[in-house]
Parts: structure tokens; C-alpha cells; sequence
């Protein structure tokens, strides 16, 4: 199934972070905080000014970002698990 986000909204896979920590010490499930980093999977055309318009979103596909521990709403799109929220929730582009 194809999905593509409405307006300023975009669709991101997180990326998995390490297992173990920098000294070597492996980090059970239970223990690890969900990753604040992903790979954008799809954009929306954009968001719309008050004359109507169109904005371009400012990130697109295959793009890393960062985003709020808190941002997005988790969705089920062909059995993975991927977050969708709104371009703004989005901190910053990884280069």
C-alpha cells in the first residue's frame, strides 16, 4: 500500500540506535529510550498561506532528520511501524 501524507505532514522511519554503549555494555529492550532520529519516507505537497499558496515542504524522501522525543503519531503501514507528523515537529536535517 502506497501512503502519502496531506499538506505539511511527512511520513519517517526511525533508525535503530546502538545496542551497546561506548564502554560496552549491551542495553536491554526495556532500558532503551526510542530514537529522536529517522529517514523521511514520504512528504506532502505542503502547507498553504492564508492566500492559498503553496508552501514547499523544506525536507524530502531519504532525507535523516531529527524530530521531538514526543513529535508524530505512530501509524502501521504494511507492517512497519513509522511515525507521521507535521514538517515543523522536525528539528533539523542530518547532512
Amino acid at each position: 500500500m502506497a501512503f502519502t501524507p496531506l499538506h505539511d505532514r511527512v511520513l519517517v522511519r526511525r533508525v535503530q540506535s546502538d545496542e551497546k554503549t561506548k564502554g560496552g555494555l549491551i542495553i536491554p529492550d526495556s532500558a532503551k529510550e526510542k530514537p529522536a532520529e529517522g529517514e523521511i519516507v514520504s512528504v506532502g505537497a505542503g502547507a498553504r498561506k492564508d492566500s492559498g499558496e503553496l508552501i514547499a515542504p523544506s525536507v524530502k524522501s531519504g532525507d535523516r532528520v531529527l524530530f521531538g522525543k514526543w513529535s508524530g503519531t505512530e501509524v502501521t503501514v504494511d507492517g512497519e511501524e513509522l511515525l507521521i507528523m507535521k514538517e515543523s515537529d522536525i528539528l533539523g536535517i542530518i547532512a
